[in-house]
């Protein structure tokens, strides 16, 4: 039996499985603190540089290790699960500074990517196995790239974000339909839930836990939305004399 075989799966909510969830968090806090400190600086932009260009060459081995795969057909390979989308996404939002990179990541990778995390689909063997550290080590990058830049860099999303982020993903649904139905694939779990098992089984059979999915993240992309847009409003206070309003 070679070292593969003998080596335990990897399972959720196991050791191993905490010890990532306490790597997301301790990361999480310094890289919001760091952001922070160095706002607006030459460290800032150097690092933020630096973070892209890792995150976007994880992505690029993770792409051409699944696209080479023998166990798997190529069909099965294409890049088109919004989790191998996230990595390029972010990584554009930390090299470029898009706005609508930015705007991607802040609602895929603090909403659809966490689901990875606390929910992990993973069927492979556990740490330290390179499919293991391949898939935390990608889902760890593109969350911490949305939590950096929007706590520690100070970015924040819009009402029109949240509307450019709606179409590009249902553009981007209708596009893995149509590839599952005519090839039998799952990207994005459109067609059926996982084997493993996910947090979709507890909202009902096919067709209506896409549709209660669908009405899920929409609903979370706004509450995400709206504590940066609301304005409060000042009363406005009149004067003692002639009545009039000041400010």
């Amino acid at each position: 039996m070679d070292a593969t075989a003998a080596q335990e799966t990897f399972t959720a909510y196991g050791p191993s499985h905490g010890a990532m969830l306490v790597v997301f968090v301790l990361g999480a806090l310094v890289l919001v603190r760091f952001g922070r400190r160095h706002r607006h600086s030459p460290t800032e932009r150097q690092v933020t540089r630096v973070f892209g260009a890792v995150l976007l060459a994880a992505a690029v081995i993770a792409l051409g290790y699944t696209l080479t795969a023998r166990d798997r057909p190529l069909v099965d390979t294409l890049p088109l699960h919004l989790s191998d989308l996230a990595g390029f996404v972010a990584a554009a939002a930390l090299l470029t500074r898009s706005r609508r990179a930015f705007a991607l990541t802040y609602y895929w990778c603090l909403t659809l990517s966490p689901q990875a995390l606390f929910f992990p689909v993973l069927d492979a063997p556990d740490f330290p196995h390179h499919e293991f550290v391949a898939f935390w080590g990608l889902h760890l990058l593109v969350v911490w790239a949305a939590v950096y830049l929007t706590w520690g860099l100070g970015r924040h999303p819009t009402w029109q974000d949240w509307r450019t982020t709606v179409t590009i993903t249902a553009a981007w649904a209708a596009v893995a339909m149509l590839v599952n139905s005519v090839t039998g694939t799952n990207y994005g779990y459109l067609n059926r839930k996982p084997a493993t098992g996910s947090v979709l089984d507890l909202l009902g059979p096919w067709p209506w836990y896409v549709v209660a999915e669908v009405a899920l993240i929409l609903t979370a992309w706004a509450l995400l939305t709206w504590p940066w847009t609301r304005r409060t409003r000042r009363p406005r206070r009149r004067d003692s004399v002639g009545g009039l309003p000041t400010t």
